[in-house]
């Protein structure tokens, strides 16, 4: 394969060029050359692009873990992905020479398909040329994934779920990690699906635990993943985090109970089946209602519901006496007490026993 290079230089492009979050693990000195067709990417791969017009996404979240301003004119390295995300834009993985659309902060880009309606034009980019290695191969961020991990049987996995996006899903993770920790067990949190941003890892880290994502597992986003990658993307983090010392792993879930890949996890997945607890998030006392029914509809239960619900008494008495299940604000989760007195019968104290024993205690049987 002939190499394109479009007459600058590669040491001035891995300096000045802005490297987004979902291109954190890659290593930069692999990059040898630029292919511009690029109209052939798929998901993950790298592609070099120029910013011409700054609408929706008015900076650029670093792979160094901070927000970058954006300018017109600046070159932005980024992975070709989908985007799902009912506030903001859902998109394709699709780009062409002429134009694409900056789908996300973190880093990812494509065609924008849908937007809600409070959302302005998406920052429009030139795509230069997808990045290439010294054999011609495009780069993509698969390639940076963590090698495979088996989940072993004694971590305690506890899923948080939501009934949309914006339900306060990451606070309640975050907060749920924190009070365990507190609490003295060695915690993991994971974002196992979404799209690549580093609010929800910041916070995992922010909280105290050690904090991955699906980027890890070498996805820049989950949309349309085929759910065997996602699964084996879940078994590969749980399994790191569990081979470096952690006790409990808490695995956020990303957007509502009826997104694609999210109803199929609930659905029939090794994801489902590897949790022992689920925590609900919702943002009012109908949405625990709702979720309540829902999970119920796959024969789950959650321990307890968190979420911009809890930020009102009156809201979370009216759903627990509409459901029966405990309703916890951010402040009780990150209390060790409050946070135990609804978790402990979930843990795994008994390391040697079978998973077949201990699976799903208590709280994810049949509603």
């Amino acid at each position: 394969m002939t190499f394109h290079t479009f007459d600058f230089d590669l040491t001035l492009m891995r300096l000045n060029a802005k490297w987004a979050f979902t291109t954190r693990r890659v290593d930069h000195d692999d990059v040898a050359g630029l292919d511009p067709a690029v109209a052939q990417a798929v998901p993950g791969d790298l592609v070099l692009c120029e910013i011409t017009q700054i609408g929706q996404h008015k900076k650029i979240q670093l792979a160094s873990g901070r927000a970058s301003t954006s300018y017109l004119g600046d070159r932005v390295v980024l992975c070709v992905g989908d985007r799902y995300a009912p506030d903001q834009f859902e998109g394709a993985a699709r780009i062409t020479a002429q134009g694409a659309d900056l789908l996300a902060g973190g880093g990812v880009v494509g065609t924008m398909e849908h937007a809600h309606d409070r959302m302005i034009e998406p920052t429009q980019l030139r795509p230069i040329g997808l990045l290439i290695d010294t054999d011609g191969a495009v780069i993509n961020i698969a390639r940076y994934g963590l090698p495979a991990a088996d989940i072993p049987d004694d971590v305690t996995v506890i899923g948080v779920f939501g009934a949309s996006m914006n339900a306060g899903k990451t606070t309640a993770a975050v907060s749920l990690a924190h009070g365990l920790s507190r609490a003295g067990f060695s915690v993991a949190g994971i974002k196992a699906t979404g799209t690549g941003a580093f609010g929800d890892f910041n916070a995992f880290e922010d909280a105290g635990v050690c904090a991955m994502d699906f980027t890890d597992a070498g996805m820049p986003t989950t949309y349309r993943m085929p759910m065997d990658r996602i699964e084996r993307g879940f078994e590969t983090l749980v399994g790191t985090a569990a081979a470096n010392g952690a006790d409990i792993v808490v695995v956020e879930i990303a957007d509502g109970v009826f997104q694609t890949e999210t109803r199929e996890i609930l659905k029939a997945s090794t994801i489902r089946e590897r949790l022992d607890a689920i925590l609900f998030a919702t943002p009012d006392a109908l949405g625990a209602v709702g979720g309540a029914r829902v999970l119920g509809d796959y024969g789950l239960k959650p321990f307890a519901m968190s979420g911009r619900l809890t930020q009102s008494p009156l809201a979370a008495a009216e759903a627990k006496q509409a459901t029966g299940i405990p309703q916890l604000s951010r402040e009780e989760l990150c209390t060790p007490s409050a946070v135990l007195a609804v978790t402990q019968g979930l843990l795994r104290e008994n390391r040697t026993r079978p998973v077949a024993e201990t699976h799903l205690v208590g709280q994810m049987t049949a509603a």
